[in-house]
């Protein structure tokens, strides 16, 4: 018996996910390294694409991109945001997609929010709660 939509759906994504995701990435990275979009925002700017999650459907490719060194952050989403027509119908040729995904950009924070936990992590207060107890400490709580 197949599990229920919902039970699916929290797994993650599946095989086919990924795979069509991965295709869009590679697509989307080659575009932008050879400059297809014709947007003079995005010259001598350097895209990184770490990620792209698709839909269930596969209609929908969210693009988790980071312009190199942080710069021009909104310039550059909103360049990608202009060229997504373009790169769509680049991304259903060099994919082999049947059907081009919509595509929404959005700025990839992990990096930074990674740093920010590691940063709280070494705090004194939270490294303290975190130490291993020694005995004589566990010994004091209990009396």
């Amino acid at each position: 018996m197949k599990p229920a939509r919902r039970e699916r759906e929290a797994a993650g994504p599946s095989q086919r996910q990924l795979r069509v995701g991965e295709a869009v990435r590679h697509a989307l990275a080659e575009a932008l390294a050879r400059g297809e979009t014709h947007q003079p925002e995005l010259d001598g700017v350097f895209v990184t694409i770490p990620e792209v999650r698709m839909s269930p459907d596969l209609k929908v490719a969210t693009v988790l991109v980071m312009p190199l060194g942080g710069l021009n952050v909104e310039t550059s989403l909103a360049a990608l945001d202009n060229a997504r027509g373009r790169l769509k119908g680049l991304i259903g040729r060099k994919a082999g997609l049947r059907f081009a995904p919509d595509l929404r950009f959005r700025l990839d924070t992990r990096y930074e929010d990674d740093i920010r936990v590691d940063s709280l992590l070494h705090e004194p207060e939270v490294a303290r709660d975190l130490s291993p107890k020694t005995d004589d400490e566990d010994e004091g709580e209990a009396r």
